[in-house]
């Protein structure tokens, strides 16, 4: 699917997706991050549990965007390359949940980054400038929903949020390392002996 395509689907089904107020959403993200820092002593744990959130997401957001595709005519083919996952990925399925674009940025032919400079989990986000908040990745939770949409198409990968911009870094930078193409089928548990 070439980046022009990939941009139109993406426009295409967030024109046709329910809306919720972005400030709204912040600001319930931003409450969903305090109940964790009030529950947990070290910004790893937080990271930890933001990213478990993630993937509960993921796991199911590859259905939604599915059907949503299907409900819209479009025929979304499957990819033939970790270049073409990740162009869908940051032109559709960014677009269609979180109605911004991220930028691919190819890495080698198993590892790339994605680019967001609009974030709206950041709304209104400033972080104590205490040193204890320095490795706090407020928006982890996008990691684990890479981590966990990936999985249900068979690719395990390792995310890691490179970037913050409320760390102070100029763009929202995540890395996305392909570590192995899983077997399609049943699980262990659900063969027969």
């Amino acid at each position: 699917m070439s980046k022009s395509t990939a941009a139109a689907n993406g426009h295409s089904l967030w024109q046709k997706m329910p809306k919720a107020n972005a400030e709204l959403f912040a600001l319930t993200y931003g409450t969903l991050v305090t109940e964790l820092v009030r529950d947990y002593e070290s910004t790893e744990d937080i990271n930890e549990q933001l990213e478990k959130m993630g993937y509960s997401i993921g796991v199911r957001c590859v259905d939604e965007f599915l059907a949503k595709a299907d409900q819209a005519g479009m025929v979304i083919p499957p990819c033939r390359a970790f270049a073409e996952t990740a162009e869908v990925m940051a032109k559709t399925g960014f677009r269609m949940f979180l109605g911004v674009s991220a930028e691919v940025q190819m890495i080698s032919d198993s590892s790339f980054s994605l680019l967001i400079y609009e974030n709206p989990l950041s709304l209104f986000v400033e972080l104590p400038s205490d040193p204890k908040w320095k490795d706090l990745k407020y928006s982890n939770l996008y990691c684990g929903i890479l981590r966990g949409s990936l999985e249900q198409v068979n690719l395990r990968v390792e995310c890691t949020f490179v970037k913050d911009v409320l760390q102070g870094d100029d763009v929202n930078e995540i890395r996305v390392d392909l570590k192995e193409v899983l077997v399609d089928g049943a699980g262990e548990e659900y063969q027969e002996e």
